[in-house]
């Protein structure tokens, strides 16, 4: 936003994410609104975060992450969507990014994912007839009830995911415990609740492409 409050892309929703696809045997490329390196933060001590923070080849990519005007669609199966603060940022508004969702969801009947606030990038995604991504379906995210909403960080957020889902004709749905591994599986729009999703979200994305491609 227009403050000097630090926010970061949560490194251990990219690493559980990651390391499933990874272990699957799937190409992973990273692309953010400005390209190059990108803020990460919520790094704890956790071995598998340890191993990947450590490992030269995958820091570098998060280093040097694609533009979108890099991408091409037509080579990617799925798009999955890390959280973290900077992931309201950016991402929800960038239309270059939303022409790549939409065309490997349609055009491609790819999958398209996300986990914690990522889920704010696909909130304003429209498909080629102009409904909504979201519409009609049943998404998941991060949600009010675990949110401050008065504290200086919520006042920056350029809107509630949990309000815009809802108001692009999506239905939120979430779990009140929370930290449980929550997620929702609607067709080939695939979401999660926090970090604890992450992983199984990316294990749903491999379920979904293996049945697009049998």
């Amino acid at each position: 936003g227009n403050s000097d409050i630090n926010t970061a892309n949560h490194f251990a929703e990219i690493v559980f994410a990651y390391d499933v696809f990874q272990r699957s045997g799937y190409q992973v490329d990273f692309v953010s609104p400005k390209g190059g390196a990108v803020p990460l933060g919520y790094i704890y001590s956790d071995t598998l975060l340890m191993r990947y923070l450590y490992d030269e080849v995958f820091m570098n990519q998060l280093q040097s992450t694609y533009k979108p005007t890099d991408i091409d669609s037509q080579k990617y199966d799925a798009v999955f969507y890390a959280g973290g603060g900077a992931a309201m940022f950016g991402v929800p508004s960038d239309n270059t990014l939303q022409q790549i969702a939409s065309s490997i969801y349609e055009r491609s009947n790819g999958i398209i994912s996300a986990v914690c606030h990522g889920t704010a990038g696909i909130a304003n995604i429209k498909q080629s007839d102009g409904t909504y991504l979201v519409e009609g379906k049943k998404i998941n995210g991060f949600p009010d009830l675990f949110e401050n909403k008065k504290a200086a960080y919520f006042q920056e957020f350029p809107f509630s995911i949990e309000e815009q889902i809802k108001a692009n004709g999506g239905i939120f749905n979430y779990s009140e415990q929370g930290w449980d591994g929550y997620i929702e599986v609607d067709g080939r729009v695939i979401t999660g609740q926090d970090p604890t999703s992450s992983a199984l979200v990316a294990k749903a994305v491999l379920k979904a492409i293996e049945k697009k491609l049998n």
